[in-house]
């Protein structure tokens, strides 16, 4: 067995690298978007790869344990090793990898795809990492062997047994970020991402509302001292007329932000929570998701581009990034607008009884309310 041993291993090292390579360029069939399928095909495929990756990813870390005790505690058993990497090469990494590319854009998102391949492509990489450990402890335990077939085996040392816990720690977290984001499917990480640019936007709104124009004025006149003299009665009417110009620029962007700050509890409440598969199996499903996340990832970085604009007191900047907010963040509204069941034709808007449907109905006419002052505050 130790002879086939060096074989085997650079087989494991071999397939991992080739596998990589695989998922940073994946065929072109895995990463377009093919032709509409037929309801059962696409509920079997998007039934069976996450379950396919969840399964892979929890084999694997139960592999990645038995290596590890192989590997730290002597006697080391080149047999034992072996058997763990054939089950690995054989069925556990080949099984990983399909499942990765079984989730293509068309049916999972352009977004979750991408999630995917990352985090396998992670897995991969600190499963290799482990690998090369444990064949640089089998290297020095088979030298030290033909020094001296019959001196007892040492243990190995502590800095290479740390390497090795450390290695296995990496792994396990890989492979337990791929079973999550397989477990809570599609619309879990939708609805995580939504989450998470839900606080965004909430805290760049908390920040405005702390912001006072007239306690930066303040600032500047201590640092500026005694080098103001007593005949700026001018400079401080102007100083006052921008003072009130930013106060009611503030208010107005307040005013205009808090129905969009809205935008994603009630996303995640009326169209993600509870949602299952349902969004992947619907009619345009994926397309309307698509679109969602599109728009909503936006909005954060356009708000805080508004709150930097009036820290600078360019209401003409903030204004044009006020628009790109309204322009998203109805498109986001209005890609979910409809429920899921709609099925696309003629009656998919007609659902009156659906509560974000009337939400998203209300939220537009207050949107177009709140936007008529932003076009009313004076220009600087």
């Amino acid at each position: 067995m130790a002879q086939q041993f060096p074989g085997i291993i650079s087989t494991t090292l071999n397939l991992l690298d080739q596998f990589q390579v695989t998922l940073t360029s994946p065929a072109s069939s895995a990463t377009s978007q093919t032709p509409a399928k037929n309801a059962d095909a696409q509920e079997n495929s998007t039934t069976s790869a996450l379950p396919l990756l969840a399964n892979a990813a929890a084999g694997l870390k139960a592999q990645v344990t038995k290596l590890s005790l192989l590997a730290i505690n002597s006697p080391f058993t080149h047999s034992a090793v072996i058997t763990v990497l054939r089950a690995c090469n054989e069925s556990i990494l080949p099984s990983l990898v399909t499942a990765a590319l079984l989730v293509t854009p068309a049916e999972y998102t352009k977004a979750f795809h991408s999630e995917v391949l990352v985090l396998v492509k992670t897995t991969l990489a600190e499963f290799s990492t482990l690998v090369k450990d444990v064949k640089g402890i089998a290297q020095q335990k088979d030298t030290a062997k033909k020094d001296d077939p019959k001196k007892k085996e040492e243990d190995i040392s502590k800095v290479s047994k740390d390497a090795i816990t450390v290695a296995v720690g990496r792994v396990w977290d890989a492979c337990d970020a791929v079973a999550e984001v397989a477990n809570k499917g599609v619309v879990g990480f939708v609805m995580r991402r939504v989450e998470q640019w839900r606080d965004l936007v909430k805290d760049a709104v908390e920040e405005l509302e702390e912001w006072d124009p007239e306690g930066d004025d303040d600032f500047f006149d201590d640092l500026m001292g005694d080098e103001k003299d007593g005949h700026d009665s001018d400079e401080d009417s102007d100083d006052e007329q921008e003072n009130a110009a930013l106060q009611e620029q503030k208010k107005s962007t307040l005013r205009f932000l808090k129905p969009v700050a809205q935008v994603y509890p009630a996303v995640i409440t009326y169209r993600l929570k509870n949602a299952g598969d349902l969004p992947l199996s619907s009619t345009g499903g994926v397309a309307r998701l698509e679109s969602l996340m599109i728009n909503l990832q936006n909005v954060p970085e356009q708000v805080d581009e508004v709150v930097g604009a009036l820290y600078e007191s360019n209401w003409n900047k903030a204004a044009e990034h006020l628009k790109n907010i309204q322009k998203q963040a109805s498109q986001a509204v209005n890609s979910v607008a409809a429920s899921w069941n709609a099925d696309g034709g003629a009656d998919s808007e007609a659902t009156p009884g659906d509560k974000f449907t009337v939400w998203s109905k209300t939220w537009l006419k207050v949107m177009e309310e709140v936007s008529k002052s932003i076009n009313t505050v004076p220009l600087q």
